[in-house]
């Protein structure tokens, strides 16, 4: 098979077929999301037990759930902008195996104080780890069903929650608290070999950086092994070290979309880890069984999982902002009931499930947004800086409501401050521009500007 000479390196992906190594990549990105997931929500299935054995109150928690989230900022802000510099699967190595090692230590803390500390640290990996993943991905998928194929990636994110919430109370019965971590250290840890071995680099940020012919040669025949590559002549212009790509962001049209998608983000990674974290325990406090609390948190994300599945589908046929709208609705609609449903099984599990396809399922759509709207230079930048103001949100839903029980704030109270939060992400959604044109502009910057093309054959 011989490739098109004439268009960039991402229009030739956009002309393949998805082959074994494309679906081996998607792979590789959902193993990273589950155990990002599960490391990410393991904190709020072990509070209980931590308030019970160390006697703590609402308010000590805050801290505890918002340093770990407070790391993830830091680390979709300082490490999106290097893996724009250095790489997606360097720092996707780099950033699995730190929140690998915290998260085992931090089985073995003796206090709230060192507890935070190395949530801290496991946060700035799992800042590190996420944007990448899906940039990789999305730079390796074809337009045409993009977001169809990326959208798993969201999935393992929940359902590596999710899974962790199906055995959490058996095991810490069984084995106390610090086995949940133990599992969310090892599993990132052993992980690491199999994506040094299997993980390709993005060619076209290679060309983009200015990378040797052969280099690059390498890593397409690693992923495209039946196309002969040696016949096609590398054409880049380098882009300059010294480049800060945040710059892109705000650059003409794209300055809108920024502001919109991040204040989406925002909103919805609010209501994410304010369900993640605060669900068991309200719920507990509510005098429900201890371990409903994680069954209905397993059930959010379930609905979070099919929803991010169920999205990206939809994305490839309809508009994807008004995709993300809608399902915010009607996510905001079960959000302002909940408090009603709570104690009724049979109205509670399936508001959950939908109010998780409108927030876990709609954040993965949101990513899905970033990698189409910013160019390749800025491609990791933008979506870990949504992420990283995202992550502002995710420490005010985790944090603030420790602040609001011990104010008075009664849990229909909270439930329907959640609703409004939706509706203004839903607003925001709305407003931002048609995301084909947009990414449609963006690669015409990135290949103009950067002139990352495949050129015509060598004579």
């Amino acid at each position: 098979m011989e490739p098109d000479t004439t268009p960039d390196v991402q229009g030739f992906i956009d002309q393949s077929r998805i082959g074994l190594r494309q679906l081996r990549l998607i792979a590789l990105c959902i193993a990273i999301m589950l155990v990002e997931g599960y490391d990410t929500t393991v904190i709020g299935y072990i509070a209980p037990l931590l308030r019970q054995q160390w006697h703590l109150q609402p308010q000590n928690l805050g801290p505890l759930f918002g340093m770990g989230l407070f790391g993830l900022g830091i680390g979709s802000l300082a490490l999106g902008p290097i893996a724009d510099k250095i790489g997606r699967k360097t720092l996707l190595l780099l950033s699995v195996g730190l929140f690998g090692v915290a998260s085992l230590a931090s089985a073995f803390a003796e206090s709230l104080h060192v507890l935070i500390i190395l949530r801290f640290i496991t946060g700035l990996g799992l800042g590190g780890a996420m944007p990448n993943a899906y940039t990789l991905a999305a730079e390796y998928s074809p337009a045409r069903s993009r977001a169809s194929l990326v959208a798993p990636i969201g999935c393992g994110m929940a359902a590596g929650g999710a899974i962790g919430g199906v055995f959490a109370g058996n095991a810490m019965q069984a084995y106390g608290w610090s086995i949940m971590l133990t599992i969310g250290g090892v599993l990132p840890i052993l992980l690491v070999p199999l994506l040094l071995m299997w993980l390709p680099e993005s060619a076209r940020f290679q060309i983009a950086r200015g990378v040797s012919e052969d280099k690059v040669r390498k890593t397409l025949r690693q992923m495209y092994p039946d196309i002969q590559f040696d016949k096609v002549r590398l054409t880049h212009v380098k882009v300059p070290r010294s480049a800060f790509p945040v710059k892109y962001l705000f650059r003409g049209a794209l300055a809108r979309d920024t502001v919109l998608l991040w204040m989406t983000g925002f909103s919805t990674l609010l209501i994410v880890y304010f369900l993640g974290n605060w669900l068991p325990l309200l719920v507990h406090d509510s005098g429900a069984a201890f371990g409903a609390g994680t069954h209905m948190i397993a059930f959010y994300l379930f609905g979070s999982t099919v929803g991010a599945l169920a999205l990206g589908m939809m994305m490839d046929r309809y508009r994807p902002q008004m995709v993300i709208c809608l399902t915010m609705v009607v996510a905001s609609a079960c959000m302002a009931s909940l408090a009603s449903v709570l104690h009724t099984s049979l109205l509670a599990y399936p508001a959950l499930f939908l109010i998780g396809m409108g927030t876990g399922g709609t954040m993965t759509g949101i990513n899905i947004l970033a990698t189409m709207i910013y160019p390749t230079p800025a491609r990791a930048t933008g979506v870990s800086w949504a992420l990283a103001f995202g992550r502002v949100g995710s420490i005010l839903g985790a944090t603030v409501v420790g602040a609001l029980l011990a104010a008075g704030w009664s849990i229909p109270n909270l439930f329907a401050g959640a609703a409004g939060v939706l509706l203004l992400a839903a607003l925001c959604a709305a407003f931002m521009r048609n995301t084909e044109k947009t990414g449609q502009r963006s690669d015409a910057v990135a290949s103009n500007q950067l002139a990352t093309a495949i050129a015509d054959p060598k004579p």
